[in-house]
């Protein structure tokens, strides 16, 4: 099990023949760029690497109409004036004698793919392919895509290998309608898009992009679109560029909780880093490292199996190091934090409102969180007939500000809706800077020379390690162990003071580097004690923001401080608190519903708001956790603080959990949580509390403005 890298040389033999500006970014240079900085970088030969096949025309079938597909085949022979005379019959395509081959071959890596991810060749991997596919329709080409690739790559899943429920996601920053199309009446695809809209300013500027297009028939609610609104200057409060917190926070307040109930088979990703900074279309300020988040994110759904098709991105610096940094977390390795600071804008926010609003209808996860006035806010936030756009902004009622469609969306890509010249100028060079900074990163960071150490007080036969896993024999030596355990007489036991001089050996190497993440076992008596410890040692030995997640019966030592650098979350005491905004208690949820909500809707925001470079997470005795949930909760903490994930386990917890906690935190996806259940009323209420407590402080809390 690793990762494919599904490419061919010849999809760079399409280039564009005549002066077009609109179309000349869509260049080979994408491809061989990215190839080289994957080599660059040691990333591509740790993939396993397939020379992309030639799709059949049934293949194309399952998609395309046989006319549409024997105009293109009929391409190859025609002259350069021809082909731009046919080109011009699209918008913003341009057609070359080897399109045909070239647009078969990216179909045929996306099939590749999703073979080799299903027959479990390998757990996952990257279509690197051009031309693009997601706003190809039945008998159209459109905005540079000819074929399809992703939707025949899901047609050919559910045909071929029987698959009743797939995941698209769509982070393109132009909205793939093709797809939308193809599966607007289907339930058995969940198509999730964000792109930028402008209220209908921005290019393909369909009606259809908007946050209230959710489907039709059978098909209500499986089509998700997060329109991003900005760039309009007489509105102030809705800024140029979305980054990184608008996009995380995107997963988790609407991604997320509507994949987990949806509990897809496979998750296709339709990776366009024309969303990345720096990019001359989407004009966005999301680093490169952003999209390792988001693919460790998409990578605890569907048991892994996670297959990326390239689309747009056109800054060749930005799309190659956006390109490695998913690659990266596909191979299993942590994401590098995220940079800046993690508050989303208040116009992603407008967003994230309206599409909740929109699709709460449909969907429990997002009726259990809580929707206040539902009714006026999807009544404020969608359009009217006439298009009409009318913002949720905080005023009264009735006196929303109203803006017009304006001019109507020119032909073509550009966006009606430009930055000025300085504007522009200024946004490059935050993307020239931003992208020197995570080449720096790369240098100052390098992964670690071991992903994941254990160490346990005894050898247990019945722990399963997966390869690459180091057993830690190491101990910190006696003396130093004994003045850290003196305050505890928990700690004063030899077996006790045994296992505390492995845990802090263990951390120690976490914080100089050597290990990314690790995992110790505890005696039952020592269990509060020892992480005390370890959460004092982490800070005093190089950590400067330690998130402590405590399951069962920790309390928060007495000791700790408000002082901004360690945020305690304890999961599973009696009643919903927070004595402090570094001080929150929860209950442990009792369904699968109220547990996924705990953890997208509180604890990751909570993690990603914090940012810390350190997470202990402490199950303690009676942690009421089943290994599924403790599984998924290392898991998805591994993001927020750059894989650096410390995992305190009492030592009568069974060899399945110690096992299956150690795969999470080498990359492997997590088990499933079964069936989807609805959350408790009483969790939704301890939950929703909470949120209003701490969304002043904790900024990734908002889903609304």
């Amino acid at each position: 099990m690793g990762t494919a890298l599904v490419y061919h040389e010849d999809m760079t033999a399409t280039r564009l023949l005549w002066d077009d500006p609109e179309c000349e970014i869509e260049c080979p240079e994408r491809l061989t760029t990215a190839l080289e900085r994957l080599q660059q970088h040691g990333l591509k030969q740790r993939c396993l690497q397939l020379i992309a096949r030639e799709a059949s025309e049934a293949e194309l079938g399952l998609v395309h109409s046989p006319e549409y597909v024997a105009l293109l085949q009929g391409t190859q022979a025609l002259g350069t004036r021809e082909l731009q005379a046919l080109s011009k019959e699209y918008d913003a395509v341009y057609l070359h004698p080897s399109t045909f081959h070239c647009a078969r071959l990216a179909v045929g890596a996306a099939l590749q793919l999703v073979d080799a991810v299903l027959t479990g060749a390998v757990r996952n991997g990257l279509a690197l392919v051009r031309p693009p596919g997601h706003h190809s329709q039945r008998a159209t080409a459109n905005g540079f895509c000819v074929f399809n690739n992703v939707a025949i790559a899901a047609k050919h899943a559910q045909q071929k290998h029987g698959l009743r429920r797939i995941l698209i996601v769509d982070w393109d920053v132009h909205h793939g309608q093709g797809i939308q199309y193809i599966f607007e009446d289907d339930p058995s695809v969940l198509y999730f898009s964000w792109h930028r809209y402008e209220h209908g300013h921005f290019w393909p500027c369909l009606r259809e992009s908007d946050a209230d297009a959710v489907g039709r028939g059978r098909g209500l609610g499986f089509t998700v679109n997060l329109p991003w609104n900005q760039g309009c200057s007489d509105v102030p409060w809705l800024q140029v560029g979305m980054g990184n917190a608008d996009y995380v926070a995107a997963f988790l307040h609407v991604l997320l909780p509507l994949a987990f109930e949806f509990d897809p088979e496979l998750v296709l990703v339709s990776a366009g880093f024309d969303s990345a900074i720096g990019d001359p279309e989407g004009q966005m300020l999301a680093t490169p490292e952003c999209f390792a988040h988001l693919t460790h994110l998409l990578q605890v759904l569907a048991g892994g199996r996670v297959c990326a098709v390239l689309e747009g991105g056109y800054h060749l610096e930005s799309l190659s190091q956006s390109v490695c940094m998913m690659v990266r977390a596909l191979l299993g390795d942590p994401a590098l934090p995220l940079s800046g600071p993690m508050e989303p804008h208040g116009s992603a926010l407008e967003s994230l409102q309206c599409v909740r609003a929109a699709q709460a209808p449909h969907w429990v996860s997002l009726q259990q969180q809580g929707q206040p006035d539902l009714g006026w806010q999807v009544g404020w936030c969608l359009r009217l007939p006439s298009v009409t756009v009318t913002l949720n902004h905080p005023v009264a009622l009735g006196a929303a500000p109203v803006l017009s469609p304006g001019t109507p969306c020119p032909e073509g890509r550009p966006s009606p809706l430009p930055l000025g010249e300085p504007q522009f100028k200024a946004v490059v060079t935050q993307a020239a800077a931003a992208l020197s900074s995570l080449l720096d990163q790369l240098r100052l960071h390098p992964t670690p020379p071991v992903r994941v150490a254990v160490a346990l007080i005894a050898p247990d036969t019945g722990l399963a390690l997966p390869p690459g896993v180091l057993c830690e024999e190491g101990s910190l030596p006696q003396e130093e162990t004994q003045a850290w355990a003196r305050p505890h007489e928990a700690l004063a036991q030899d077996g006790a003071l045994t296992a505390l001089g492995k845990v802090l050996y263990l951390l120690d190497r976490i914080l100089d580097g050597q290990v990314s993440s690790g995992m110790a076992a505890t005696p039952v008596p020592a269990a509060a004690a020892t992480l005390d410890v370890a959460v004092r040692y982490g800070l005093s030995h190089g950590a400067q923001r330690l998130l402590c997640v405590a399951v069962g019966q920790l309390d928060r030592p007495p000791g700790l401080t408000d002082d901004g650098r360690n945020l305690w979350l304890n999961i599973g005491v009696e009643e919903a608190a927070a004595p402090s905004m570094f001080h929150v208690s929860v209950p442990l949820p009792v369904t699968t519903g109220g547990f996924l909500s705990c953890a997208l809707a509180l604890v990751l925001p909570l993690a990603y708001s914090f940012q810390p470079d350190l997470v202990l997470v402490a199950l303690g005795p009676a942690h009421g956790l089943r290994d599924p949930q403790a599984a998924l909760l290392a898991a998805l903490l591994r993001g927020p603080a750059g894989g650096r994930v410390f995992a305190l386990v009492d030592e009568e917890s069974t060899p399945q959990l110690a096992t299956v906690l150690a795969r999470v935190l080498n990359g492997e996806a997590p088990p499933s949580l079964g069936p989807f259940s609805m959350a408790a009323p009483e969790d939704t209420q301890a939950l929703m509390y909470l949120r209003g407590r701490l969304e002043p402080r904790w900024k990734m809390l908002q889903v609304a403005a």
